[in-house]
């Protein structure tokens, strides 16, 4: 089973909770606020790893959660942070968001990682809210609440040069030939279900090689398997066009690539403009060696310049010229690039902003991440939790603008859910 795009959940841990306790000792009267703070949620974490190479880990685990972070204790003590989770995917994963498909990171390197999801903060102890006028606060803070997010993970393979062309033409042959890979190879005319990678070596110099998996007609628009692994050449500097020129599929050889150029073009993300080596396989099987020059005619009538190796994978025969050709285009290249991209990040509401809207029933409706985090260290059955509340509602202004945007006794002012009245000082 080969998996190159999967959709999963991630969530990072919740923060824990503060603590609403008192200092409690032998003969000491009335003893001071000692809530400690909730510990930090953990962190959804994705790391690359060159020892992977497809998404299959992902087939059955979907859902993937940081630990929370504990709870405060009595005695100033810190809750526990919670453990991270760290994903690993293989090098040439794209993740991105469930929802827009906004592109939230490319692992391009081996060890390469990014934080995804930040853990929650955890709450302030009752301890943090002592002040001159307020000496025992019987309210703390819970911990900060962290959504679940879907993401796309997408795997781009990483590789110098990609095999291309139809169904048993030798893609794989070739591989083994000069390379290290091991591909499955028999005469079939399925084509191969994942892309098969491996790395050739020159003297001093290497690259690494994938056998893309077949591209037929209509690959581009959902035939075949073909239009899964389109995306496996995007990453690629040069394609090897592998061509039956023997003709054994009792196809024609040119209408096969044109075909699969076709698909190249159709597919977009230029592709099709990647520079391209022709290598016209099974030529120990010709008889009538014409066939060679009738198909290299037939590129100058198109105005195709793409050089030309004739080989035979299976004997061996010019495989040697076909690598030093590979090595020498490939000094000509530019080196493979990571995408270019805005990233996509999930962020939390400014703790610091609020907006006053008009709801549908009229009602003056005050939101924001300001009124997130004051929510958080609210307790309306506390006496002294909800005047904490109203005195900060006061001292940032939003008491004075709620009233600047005509807001009176007989108004309806929501928060969290929760209808209040506007009484005059």
């Amino acid at each position: 089973m080969y998996l190159d795009r999967v959709k999963i959940y991630i969530k990072a841990g919740d923060g824990g909770n503060g603590k609403t306790s008192f200092h409690t000792e032998k003969y000491v009267e009335k003893g001071g606020p000692d809530g400690g703070d909730g510990g930090r949620g953990g962190s959804i974490i994705f790391i690359a790893d060159k020892g992977l190479d497809s998404l299959v880990d992902f087939r059955f685990t979907k859902h993937f959660r940081a630990e929370r972070g504990g709870n405060g204790g009595s005695s100033n003590k810190h809750g526990k942070n919670g453990q991270n989770v760290v994903i690993k995917v293989p090098c040439g994963t794209v993740i991105r968001d469930g929802e827009t498909e906004k592109i939230i990171a490319d692992l391009f390197e081996d060890g390469e990682q990014i934080t995804v999801l930040k853990g929650g903060e955890g709450g302030l102890g009752n301890a943090r809210f002592k002040s001159s006028t307020r000496q025992r606060p019987s309210f703390s803070q819970t911990g900060q609440i962290c959504e679940e997010k879907q993401v796309i993970l997408e795997l781009k393979t990483i590789a110098d040069v990609g095999l291309i062309g139809f169904p048993n033409v030798g893609k794989s042959s070739i591989l083994s030939m000069v390379t290290n890979a091991k591909p499955k190879i028999a005469n079939y005319h399925f084509t191969t279900l994942a892309p098969n990678i491996g790395v050739c070596k020159f003297g001093n110099e290497s690259f690494v090689i994938a056998d893309i998996p077949g591209l037929i007609e209509g690959a581009s628009e959902g035939v075949g398997l073909g239009h899964y692994f389109l995306r496996h050449i995007e990453r690629t500097r040069l394609l090897l066009h592998v061509i039956d020129i023997s003709g054994s599929e009792e196809r024609d050889p040119f209408e096969d690539f044109k075909i699969v150029n076709n698909e190249l073009n159709k597919h977009g993300e230029n592709v099709s403009l990647l520079p391209q080596i022709i290598v016209l396989n099974k030529v120990d099987l010709l008889l009538d060696k014409s066939k060679i020059d009738e198909f290299k005619q037939k590129l100058k009538e198109i105005g195709n310049k793409s050089e030309v190796v004739e080989i035979s994978a299976v004997s061996n025969y010019n495989l040697d010229l076909l690598i030093e050709t590979v090595v020498k285009k490939l000094r000509e290249l530019p080196k493979k690039q990571r995408l270019e991209f805005e990233p996509f990040v999930y962020s939390r509401p400014d703790p610091n902003k609020y907006e006053i809207i008009r709801a549908d029933d009229g009602a003056y409706e005050v939101v924001g991440g300001f009124i997130d985090e004051l929510a958080r260290g609210v307790d309306l059955d506390d006496f002294q939790s909800f005047s904490y509340f109203q005195k900060v509602l006061k001292d940032k202004g939003i008491i004075k603008e709620l009233k600047n945007r005509g807001a009176d006794e007989n108004s309806t002012i929501r928060i969290k859910g929760i209808d209040f009245e506007l009484k005059e000082d």
